[in-house]
């Protein structure tokens, strides 16, 4: 019996909208996936909202929780990181994902700070939007669509 996948990591930066945290994490149980959940939420854990998004999936959620991102980087020191934001240079389908990858999402109103993305330009990466009058797409729509990409480039969609 072969050992199971390294699983690719979704973290979430001061998330603050229950049901964009409860989509992800169904997405999370879906896919084998670890959800982290850093700094401060704009919810409660037991928020009614947060449980509908994700129904009944939660006891299959790799679910962890984090004070703050260092925290959770010098808990997996060899961690490639990937900060997603509509300001990077490179798309998401340049990058060579890896089983193992954390993939970094902001709070929905800022996005990651400002000081994360000039500190690491090279780890960052965007969804392309096509209509100008369009600011950003909804958190847990680009969590999966950087995910699955993710996952089709480690051969696990066929």
């Amino acid at each position: 019996m072969s050992s199971p996948q390294k699983p690719f990591h979704i973290v979430l930066i001061e998330p603050e909208i229950p049901p964009n945290t409860g989509n992800i994490a169904r997405l999370c149980a879906a896919t084998g996936s670890v959800l982290h959940l850093v700094g401060k939420l704009g919810f409660s854990i037991d928020d009614k909202h947060l449980k509908r998004a994700g129904l009944d999936y939660w006891e299959h959620v790799a679910l962890r929780r984090w004070e703050t991102l260092d925290e959770l980087r010098q808990a997996y020191p060899g961690g490639r990181w990937w900060l997603t934001s509509k300001k990077a240079e490179r798309s998401y389908t340049e990058v060579d994902f890896r089983p193992g990858d954390f993939i970094l999402f902001g709070k929905e109103t800022q996005g990651l700070p400002e000081e994360l993305l000039a500190a690491h330009p090279d780890c960052a990466i965007r969804i392309p939007i096509f209509c100008a009058g369009v600011r950003s797409l909804n958190l847990s729509t680009a969590a999966g669509i950087v995910l699955y990409e993710a996952l089709r480039q480690d051969g696990r969609l066929s």
